[in-house]
């Protein structure tokens, strides 16, 4: 059976794709790097981490960007022996405006190298490619209208080539996410609609003509947890389409687990896989629901190694807004030298090392060797979600500090020795956060019980007089952090860094 999330923790917007007998994930990244993370699979049921494709600024960047702004649903699919890779960087979605610009890149294997990268047009978000039987390739995108009172556009189709494009679908109820298939005779339009959040869902229209007219599925949505909020998987959506080497159909799609009835979904959105029935020429999910146990396909089955404890820095870590390089960090070993950055809210170069949360409990450890030299610094680790909802246990010249910021007003809730050497850990506990210190006698726990439900997609979403001020697309993230305020060149060395889940879910 596949069991549901494939990829737990912050992993969206899947894009699938297979070539010969090999699978592979695309989900987007945001503001971290490396961009476009990638997993691959040989059966559907285990996958493993690869990294991510976009490692450099040659490829992306990232400064300055606004919390859950960066890379925006990539694309991935394969044609004349080439990786296509379509990805979009968005540099602002605040107070009616998208300022989105949309790139192509291409590689002869999914380890590259990425050629340099090709600016597309970028009339909106969420660019795919499609290429025909034909041997031709088309762009689609959503469309976004900035001027007052308008916003999503509908659907439209390009040349990739050039030429101009066509709207082939309206706005229904924020349409978006498309992903075009040919599939004996009919052109299928698979899109997402009703938003990211608790209406989210998939819709699949057809056409015998690549520019339509599109009808849409008289059977209703293809998948969507809308109307039942008792489902363990809700905010179904954003989906994309697979076929195996004996001819079986799957969809990958988004989906988000919280903690209450609709309530906080502190791990983000995470990507899931269905089956897919052929009926009536109509791709079906059963139910049209998103369910936690499907039947895999007739693959042999390829199990990966244990992926539950992870050493620092493998490909499931991630660095903040810019690409891990030398002159900020340095991985020897198990041993991590991260120099300061940043404070918390600065957008451009922080010091921050990461990795997704994929368990609603569980552990993060390090061993930190860090002497604050003024009030400018500071190291030590971290439950983040984004610049302006975080936990953060510091060594500092006022001794070991643990701070809260919520949306952006911080508290200290505990404080502490600090000795340089000392073991840190943060445990998540369903919607409690506790952080724990250990100077050589044993670990002690900070007596604050934190709220871990600040670190969600819902409370990072903030508006000002009805306009956006906020996303929250990623999920929580737990790291090692340090700060330099003054630029002064500090350094702080992590050793023992593990991160463990308590339950079966990796």
């Amino acid at each position: 059976m596949i069991r549901n999330p494939v990829l737990p923790g912050f992993h969206p917007d899947p894009s699938i794709l297979r070539v010969g007998d090999d699978y592979y994930l695309a989900t987007s990244t945001f503001e971290w790097y490396p961009g476009v993370r990638v997993h691959h699979s040989r059966d559907l049921v285990h996958w493993r981490p690869i990294g991510g494709l976009l490692t450099e600024r040659r490829l992306l960047d990232l400064s300055g960007v606004p919390d859950s702004g960066g890379v925006w649903a990539p694309d991935l699919t394969y044609h004349d022996g080439l990786f296509h890779l379509v990805y979009g960087v968005m540099d602002n979605y605040a107070l009616g405006f998208k300022d989105i610009a949309n790139y192509l890149v291409t590689a002869p294997s999914i380890d590259g190298p990425w050629s340099d990268p090709v600016r597309l047009p970028g009339r909106g978000f969420d660019a795919a490619l499609f290429h025909d039987d034909d041997g031709g390739s088309w762009l689609l995108n959503m469309v976004f209208d900035s001027r007052p009172g308008h916003g999503f556009a509908g659907i439209e189709l390009q040349p990739l080539a050039g030429g101009a494009p066509r709207t082939i679908l309206a706005n229904r109820q924020l349409t978006e996410g498309p992903h075009l298939y040919r599939i004996d005779g009919w052109y299928y339009l698979m899109v997402a609609e009703g938003g990211t959040g608790y209406e989210h869902g998939v819709t699949v229209l057809r056409s015998r003509e690549l520019a339509g007219p599109y009808e849409e599925d008289p059977a209703g949505p293809m998948l969507t947890a809308r109307h039942d909020p008792t489902l363990e998987l809700q905010k179904a959506g954003h989906g994309c389409l697979v076929e195996t080497q004996g001819g079986e159909w799957y969809l990958a799609h988004l989906a988000a687990r919280p903690y209450t009835r609709r309530g906080p979904c502190v791990l983000g959105r995470e990507t899931a896989i269905q089956r897919v029935e052929w009926t009536d020429g109509w791709p079906r999910v059963a139910g049209g629901v998103p369910a936690v146990e499907v039947p895999a396909p007739d693959l042999p089955p390829h199990p990966h190694p244990d992926s539950r404890l992870h050493e620092p820095f493998a490909a499931d870590w991630s660095t903040l807004r810019r690409p891990a390089s030398p002159d900020w960090l340095r991985v020897e070993g198990d041993r991590l030298t991260i120099e300061g950055g940043q404070s918390p809210y600065g957008l451009r170069t922080p010091s921050l090392v990461a990795r997704r949360v994929t368990s609603v409990t569980s552990t993060l450890e390090t061993v930190v060797r860090f002497e604050p030299g003024s009030v400018h610094q500071a190291a030590g680790i971290t439950a983040y979600y984004n610049s302006r909802n975080w936990h953060y246990l510091a060594l500092t010249t006022d001794g070991l500090v643990l701070t809260s910021s919520d949306r952006g007003k911080r508290t200290v809730c505990g404080t502490a020795e600090a000795v340089s050497g000392m073991g840190l850990r943060a445990e998540f506990d369903g919607p409690v956060l506790r952080f724990s210190y250990d100077v050589g006698h044993g670990w002690q726990v900070i007596p604050a019980e934190l709220d871990a439900t600040i670190l969600s997609d819902e409370h990072a979403d903030e508006f000002v007089d009805g306009q956006i001020r906020a996303f929250g697309f990623t999920g929580a993230f737990v790291g090692l952090w340090v700060q330099d305020l003054a630029g002064e060149g500090c350094r702080a060395e992590f050793d023992q860094t593990i991160y463990r889940t308590l339950d079966s879910v990796k």
